[in-house]
């Protein structure tokens, strides 16, 4: 039976990709997790086209769980039966961390409330967690058909096509993005993301700033964006693009540089070039 996220001290790693030996089952698994998350995906896109009127935050959160309810309608019963044993996070703006063995982290509308708004910028993701490391993840942009996909150890690949960081080394030249983890953040989040983005203003060559973050970070995996940062956020929204940037050979840290977990305050995706760079234009 699997079973619901609730408090736990252990903290959840994604490792520098490292040459292994990924089993068939992992690659198997990781094949038939695109086909639910691409199956969702079009159900959500039945559903994209029009701006959906809100006047009260119940009217909104109400538009926003049934989308939600559609993708997971699909999601849920397809990836338990893939991983009958393994765990589900009911919630995908939960933080922290996750316990031992296997559990599904999954958004079935990130980016909920693009769609909403009839814009382009949202996904279908979902990410596998065993022993508190991701195995593999799925990210479907249904608007354009494309399906992101990373396998521990296998590398990251867009339909296919293997993906790499960008080679830029001097953050003056780079193009770089932020974005807002959550709605009603603390004000001292705020304030640090505000003055953030002022540093990257003086140092970086564009600064981009909007949501969802796992869009940002399939730029980062593809060599699009050089950078990527983010103070607070949720395991549905980092952990999918950790794994794409880590196996496309990019840096994830904290924003201070150190190994980043998601209790971690901040987080930040570089390309090898510029990660060093980055962390000292935030540290201000």
């Amino acid at each position: 039976m699997s079973e619901t996220l609730r408090t736990t001290d252990v903290t959840v790693s994604v490792a520098a990709p490292v040459p292994v030996a990924v089993s068939v089952s992992d690659a198997g698994l990781l094949a038939e997790t695109a086909a639910a998350v691409r199956e969702a995906g079009a159900a959500l896109r039945e559903r994209f086209g029009e701006v959906v009127p809100y006047r009260t935050r119940e009217e909104l959160m109400g538009a926003l769980a049934a989308n939600d309810g559609t993708a997971l309608r699909i999601l849920r019963p397809r990836l338990t039966s893939l991983r009958p044993g393994a765990g589900w996070v009911e919630d995908e703006l939960d933080g922290g961390a996750l316990p031992s063995g296997e559990w599904w982290v999954v958004d079935p509308a990130e980016g909920n409330v693009n769609h909403l708004h009839a814009l382009p910028d949202w996904a279908v993701t979902a990410t596998l967690v065993r022993d508190n490391r991701p195995v593999l993840t799925v990210v479907h942009l249904p608007l354009t058909g494309e399906t992101y996909t990373a396998l521990a150890g296998a590398g990251a690949h867009v339909d296919g096509r293997r993906l790499h960081v960008s080679r830029t080394a001097d953050l003056g030249l780079s193009i770089v993005a932020t974005s807002q983890a959550r709605p009603d953040e603390d004000e001292g989040v705020v304030r640090r993301v505000g003055s953030s983005i002022t540093a990257m203003l003086l140092d970086a060559l564009v600064v981009r700033v909007s949501v969802p973050a796992t869009l940002h970070l399939l730029d980062v995996a593809a060599g699009r964006l050089d950078a990527f940062w983010q103070y607070a956020g949720a395991r549905a929204d980092l952990l999918p693009g950790a794994l794409l940037v880590t196996e496309a050979g990019g840096r994830i840290s904290d924003a201070e540089g150190r190994p980043w977990t998601p209790q971690s305050a901040g987080f930040l995706a570089a390309a090898p070039g510029v990660h060093a760079q980055a962390v000292s234009t935030l540290a201000r």
